[in-house]
């Protein structure tokens, strides 16, 4: 029964339908009160449920693409393929999910590019991109946790911008683009492995500190 569900319930049940109105109506209580009606919530129920306006939605429909992303990949498929392929696929699920509702990702776009919500839309960013390593296995806690995720993050970003635009077919000129950046992405990571590699044995100069400081260590 709708009346039973929680309000992040409610925000996950009309996530995908006010992304569809968005389109039309933008990112407001048009499109909220339309998708409320379609699945049978009350109105006043919905404007509580996004209390915080368009941000709010936008947030809410993003983790519903999250969700299916996962949903699409599941760990025994993405087990089978190399990194590489798999941050690919995951960036591509994406792509697919967003295509029916290109001009609401569009206003969404707008819509965080406010100075009042950049914040919020870094943080967006960042879980989205944050999900996709850990979905491709990326189990880093140093600073290569945080390099990976701020270099896909440029990537991620740069080919929305491409894709929002694209009009060939399959979105193939996006797709080249994001090959092409992902190719960037495993060279840079397969340099900085090697860097780490060359210094891994060479004498750390704390330590030497620390044993002129302290000889018994």
């Amino acid at each position: 029964m709708t009346q039973d569900l929680t309000l992040d319930e409610i925000r996950d049940a009309l996530a995908e339908g006010i992304a569809a109105n968005a389109a039309f109506d933008g990112w407001g209580d048009a499109a909220r009160d339309m998708a409320a009606e379609a699945a049978g919530i009350d109105r006043d129920v919905a404007r509580l449920a996004f209390a915080n306006g368009a941000v709010a939605m936008i947030d809410a429909w993003f983790a519903a693409i999250d969700r299916r992303m996962a949903e699409r990949l599941p760990p025994e498929t993405l087990a089978a393929m190399k990194i590489r392929a798999r941050i690919s696929a995951l960036v591509e699920a994406r792509l697919a999910i967003v295509a029916p509702d290109r001009e609401s990702l569009r206003r969404a776009r707008a819509i965080l590019a406010l100075p009042q919500n950049v914040a919020q839309a870094a943080r967006l960013g960042w879980r989205s991109v944050d999900l996709m390593w850990r979905l491709a296995g990326d189990t880093a806690t140093d600073y290569n946790h945080y390099t990976k995720r701020t270099i896909l993050l440029g990537v991620y970003a740069a080919t929305i911008t491409v894709f929002l635009d694209d009009e060939s077919e399959g979105y193939a000129e996006t797709r080249a683009f994001l090959a092409r950046r992902i190719d960037g992405i495993m060279r840079f990571e397969k340099a900085k492995a090697a860097f780490g590699k060359r210094y891994e044995h060479r004498p750390s100069l704390s330590r030497f500190v620390g044993r002129l400081r302290y000889p018994a260590l």
